[in-house]
């Protein structure tokens, strides 16, 4: 009986640490045409598996009053006395962070029109230019734009993954989280 549970025990450690070594998947989904917005973001975990899923824009407004209503209760000055002395921290956990994360998708494009059509044609060129070095630097990007000559207009939609492997990131965490000055900025945040 003893052995099973061990056998139990190691089964679900192994694959607590799979699933931390897979890591999590985030994906955002949107879609700007005109004055509307929709967008859709996904949490999955073991990159199939969906824990959390959220769509914009809320079709709730009662909870957007109530966010804003929290909102006003931190006060900024005292949140940037907590925050300042722990810039550093976080940008050692953000030279970390950015180690441990994957872009697996990222799909994006642009329709772009100004009322002059030279102008179009000329800012078109640059943001050609730049979607060119960025899907060339980058082997999942799918970067694209195309002129629109009905007058001034920017519509935009895509879609963009990106991996976060859990278990690379626990040390960095953990380090950040001991901190002390950094525990005061959360419970700073926590008690309003």
């Amino acid at each position: 009986m003893l052995n099973i549970l061990w056998v139990i025990i190691l089964i679900i450690i192994l694959f607590i640490i799979i699933l931390l070594y897979i890591g999590v998947r985030i994906t955002f989904i949107y879609d700007k045409t005109g004055s509307k917005f929709k967008g859709c973001l996904k949490i999955l975990i073991l990159k199939k598996i969906k824990v959390y899923s959220s769509r914009f824009p809320k079709e709730d407004e009662d909870d957007e009053e109530d966010g804003e209503e929290d909102s006003e209760k931190i006060e900024p000055r005292k949140l940037a006395e907590l925050a300042k002395p722990c810039f550093e921290y976080f940008k050692e956990f953000l030279k970390s962070f950015t180690q441990c994360i994957h872009i697996s998708k990222l799909e994006n494009h642009i329709i772009f029109g100004l009322d002059s059509y030279a102008d179009t044609a000329k800012y078109i060129g640059y943001i050609w230019s730049l979607l060119i070095i960025v899907n060339s630097t980058h082997e999942n990007a799918r970067l694209s734009a195309e002129p629109s000559f009905n007058g001034s207009i920017l519509d935009v939609k895509g879609e963009n993954s990106l991996d976060i492997n859990l278990l690379k990131l626990m040390g960095p965490a953990i380090k950040l989280i001991s901190k002390k000055d950094v525990r005061k900025l959360i419970r700073g945040l926590r008690n309003g």
